[in-house]
């Protein structure tokens, strides 16, 4: 069964990133690469700050809508609450 990813990437600067997945290792490899788009490899997003899980894409859709649609306040306290450090949650990863 396929898993569905929502997360919230960040720069130095505190510049903010939400996107969808199905691979959530190999999109967070493309970003540090600067291969993840033109905005995120602009400006240098590629901190893992904050994801979700679901097995419905339609679900992870509607959530990466909703907090794009959200004030960068909401997202800093969703942040703040999971991640109160910003460490960057890819960091262990091999990617």
């Amino acid at each position: 069964m396929k898993q569905y990813y929502v997360y919230i990437l960040a720069n130095q600067s505190g510049t903010l990133y939400t996107g969808v997945t199905n691979d959530l290792t190999r999109r967070i490899h493309e970003h540090k690469q600067g291969k993840g788009g033109q905005f995120t490899s602009r400006y240098r997003i590629t901190r893992l700050l904050h994801f979700e899980e679901t097995r419905d894409i339609h679900a992870a859709l509607a959530r990466e809508k909703q907090l794009k649609g959200w004030t960068r306040a909401k997202k800093l306290e969703l942040i703040h609450t999971d991640n109160p450090k910003w460490v960057d949650l890819s960091a262990a990863w091999d990617v």
